[in-house]
């Protein structure tokens, strides 16, 4: 019986922590290319857009990513009366929009690091700005961003258990049920899954950093 029910709670968080892994992977494969459109905008010469994406994002990370979970869920249906039907959905706006604001400022500050004299460089060499850009300062961005990207997604695991506020059946919320009668050790157990993906990953981008240490002088 104590098998049996083992087997029945580690289904169920399964199935939760699958929530978990949708959630991260649709908000990495939309935040990062969005994170770099808001990173143009912000340095944009532009100055209306450049003060507007700053804003924009001061506003999404000075506030707590629970509220934007909130906002995104109820907003739509209190102001426009379009409910937000889909709760994953609505997860995976508000964890976009957060994530892609924080990918926007390490890129923004990787671009910034690269010194001027690369860019003159590349003009030198007869390259446009652009292919200076793709050729020259993008490797170099790539190597400096990994470290700090390779925190926020670390972090962004751990965050998609905030999805559970809006009721969405992640792995979290499954092992809060058992604990609301009694049954403690899946709320221990889903530490492990946590730990274990978070590791993957930890030697996954050490790997990564290893592999571009084509600047190491």
């Amino acid at each position: 019986m104590a098998s049996s029910s083992f087997a029945t709670i580690t289904s169920e968080l399964l199935v939760g922590f699958g929530e978990n892994c949708l959630l991260f992977a649709m908000t990495l494969l939309m935040a990062i290319p969005l994170g770099l459109i808001i990173t143009f905008g912000s340095m944009s010469k532009f100055k209306p857009l450049s003060w507007l994406t700053k804003v924009f994002v001061w506003i999404i990370r000075g506030t707590p990513l629970m509220l934007q979970l909130f906002v995104v869920m109820y907003l739509p249906g209190i102001l426009l009366n379009i409910p937000m039907r889909n709760r994953m959905l609505a997860a995976v706006i508000a964890f976009v929009i957060n994530y892609a604001c924080y990918f926007s400022e390490i890129y923004r500050g990787g671009i910034e690091s690269i010194s001027r004299g690369q860019y003159e460089a590349g003009q030198v060499l007869g390259m446009t700005r652009t292919e200076t850009f793709l050729k020259v300062v993008l490797l170099q961005v790539v190597k400096r961003i990994v470290p700090p990207m390779s925190n926020e997604i670390i972090t962004l695991v751990k965050d998609t258990s905030l999805a559970r506020v809006i009721a969405v059946a992640e792995i979290l919320m499954c092992a809060e049920r058992y604990a609301g009668v009694g049954v403690i050790w899946p709320l221990f157990y889903t530490g492990a899954f946590f730990l274990i993906f978070n590791g993957v990953l930890s030697l996954l981008f050490g790997y990564i950093e290893k592999k571009l240490n084509y600047f190491r002088s």
